[in-house]
């Protein structure tokens, strides 16, 4: 069988992991990616429970959320480690591989001061939603009737997604820069 010509892909299309780190995200990602589904059979259970019983949950609604919520917040750090990012492809591909490198290097670095301010955003946010304001462990929860305390659960997630996306783009940072300017796994 013969191999595709590559010399057709633009720059913007390599979406290699750049990392060891990248490849297990990606990996957990994929068995996350799991999670839709199951949020998805328990909208169904819940219309069954409704429509044909008569008998409506009070859990499925914000069950799912904090699923996809949690998938939401994961994409970030998985996008991240398939290259898949946004970017501006159309002045990406016109550069020469060396400005390209160079594009990389700055791209990285504004992404780890963003997710510096980010994370430290990210760490009050999610302290104010597992304690009370005089300190004891307190998680905070929806309100609803069932009241969960998902609300802290997905700003902690956030939290922990941050602090993972940080350390991507650091070691993305130093893969770039100690990498040969030619690499183009890089």
């Amino acid at each position: 069988m013969n191999s595709p010509d590559n010399s057709a892909l633009r720059a913007s299309d390599n979406h290699e992991p750049i990392t060891p780190l990248d490849s297990l995200i990606i990996k957990f990602g994929d068995m996350l990616s799991t999670v839709f589904l199951l949020s998805a059979c328990i909208i169904i259970f819940e219309i069954i429970m409704r429509y044909v019983f008569n008998a409506p949950t009070i859990w499925v609604h914000e069950t799912t959320t904090l699923f996809c919520a949690i998938c939401f917040i994961y994409a970030g750090s998985y996008c991240l480690a398939c290259n898949r990012h946004i970017r501006i492809g159309i002045i990406y591909d016109w550069v020469s591989d060396e400005i390209r490198h160079y594009l990389d290097i700055f791209i990285a670095t504004l992404g780890l001061l963003y997710m510096s301010v980010l994370s430290w955003a990210a760490y009050g946010v999610a302290k104010n939603s597992l304690f009370a304001p005089w300190g004891d462990f307190r998680m905070e929860t929806s309100g609803s009737a069932w009241d969960p305390a998902l609300p802290a659960i997905v700003k902690s997630a956030l939290f922990c997604v941050v602090l993972l996306m940080l350390f991507q783009y650091l070691l993305h940072l130093i893969k770039l820069i100690t990498a040969p300017r030619g690499n183009k796994n890089v």
